[in-house]
């Protein structure tokens, strides 16, 4: 019996809409990096893409447990000396909650080629409309 390795173009994608309202950033996070990788289908292996189609909808109204809100910071440095810039996240939940959501799920994806390519495949939206309504997403309940 022989195993069975999946080719690019075998790889059937579909398109799923994950709605944030009301729920943990880090568990929205988790499901949409699971269905972008395809580790929910029978038939992946770690080393080919074979993930799905991901649009996150109502990101504003995700909500952050704990004391997360006033406690945890976003920081990036530009690269020159004492330019390390940080922003809170009750800030950065008000005025992009659309960044702070692409960064939970790229964090949570692999840093490789595979994870790259999965991450074009993620469309996050702040309110409840979306723009991909022509691909006739399915709604993902978790």
């Amino acid at each position: 019996m022989s195993t069975y390795m999946p080719k690019a173009g075998q790889i059937d994608r579909k398109w799923y809409v994950l709605d944030a309202a009301g729920k943990p950033l880090g568990k929205t996070a988790a499901v949409a990096a699971t269905l972008l990788r395809g580790k929910h289908k029978t038939i992946f292996v770690p080393h080919v893409d074979c993930g799905d189609h991901v649009v996150i909808v109502n990101c504003e109204k995700a909500v952050l447990t704990g004391k997360k809100l006033e406690q945890k910071f976003y920081r990036r440095h530009t690269g020159y000396v004492g330019h390390l810039k940080e922003v809170n996240y009750k800030t950065l939940m008000s005025t992009r909650p659309e960044l702070a959501m692409e960064l939970a799920v790229k964090g949570m994806v692999p840093d490789t080629t595979i994870g790259r390519a999965a991450l074009t495949r993620l469309r996050v939206y702040k309110g409840a409309e979306h723009k991909n309504q022509a691909q006739k997403p399915e709604a993902y309940e978790f």
